[in-house]
């Protein structure tokens, strides 16, 4: 009789013990609804937040150089030819100045006007040629392998020579003495001199540029195909696409993004 009523009251004493867990489970979960700052108020003590990493003012001094040397090749000479642009210089050390009549000369000049126009015909006619021949490069280049490393390598060795250095490349290049270019023209009948034409100068410094940026462009147009996911070219090919809508859908787009 004894043992029976010690299981009897441990199993009261259990069951009332469950009840009670219940029901404050119950409010301590109505209680965080109503207030959900308790429910995170004990979590994260002792971690630091990152929202309360204090801030290095120090780094600021790593970027000093910088703006030094950028104000001394850049800003100093920008200055000091505003300041001449302004002045009439008579001599080392005479100066009068003017204003802005320098200014006021140039933009009524007639031949600065004929400059800009075949600048802009210049401009267009290079994004012209460079932008198709470029995409149609980046087109032709291998994707992945050591064929891929080694056109790259090939394509961007224009970029690697400086600009000035282009220009006397072409200058010898286009003499009819020791250039290629002169050389096999003149052999061939067709009469061509850059020094003597200016129709000829024009087309030399068209196709010079287009030699030396058109890499750029093709580089980029490759790296913005290179940015596809594969799940678009095998969407395309389930559809049945053909190449020229799987260029004007998927790759272009992606290229105009890079080239804009």
């Amino acid at each position: 009789n004894a043992q029976r009523r010690s299981r009897r009251w441990r199993g009261q004493g259990a069951h009332a013990f469950g009840r009670t867990a219940a029901l404050g489970g119950r409010h301590g979960v109505a209680a965080g609804a109503r207030h959900p700052h308790l429910l995170l108020q004990g979590r994260g003590t002792g971690r630091m937040n990152p929202t309360n990493k204090p801030i290095n003012q120090k780094a600021w001094w790593l970027v000093l150089p910088v703006l030094i040397c950028v104000a001394f090749s850049a800003i100093v000479p920008l200055m000091t030819v505003v300041n001449y642009s302004v002045q009439d210089i008579i001599s080392p050390d005479r100066r009068v100045f003017v204003g802005t009549e320098w200014f006021a000369a140039v933009m009524r000049d007639d031949e600065l006007h004929q400059a800009l126009w075949r600048q802009l015909g210049f401009s267009l006619s290079v994004l012209l040629v460079e932008i198709p021949l470029g995409i149609a490069l980046a087109l032709s280049m291998p994707a992945t392998g050591w064929k891929s490393s080694a056109v790259l390598v090939v394509v961007a060795l224009s970029l690697l020579i400086p600009w000035n250095v282009v220009g006397t490349i072409w200058q010898i290049y286009g003499r009819a003495d020791i250039g290629l270019l002169g050389h096999a023209l003149q052999v061939m009948g067709i009469e061509y001199n850059y020094t003597g034409s200016a129709t000829d100068a024009w087309l030399t410094v068209l196709v010079m540029d287009v030699w030396h940026w058109t890499p750029l462009v093709a580089l980029l147009c490759y790296a913005g195909l290179r940015s596809i996911p594969d799940a678009y070219y095998q969407a395309a090919r389930i559809d049945g696409a053909s190449k020229f809508a799987v260029f004007r859908y998927i790759q272009l787009p992606k290229m105009r993004g890079v080239l804009m």
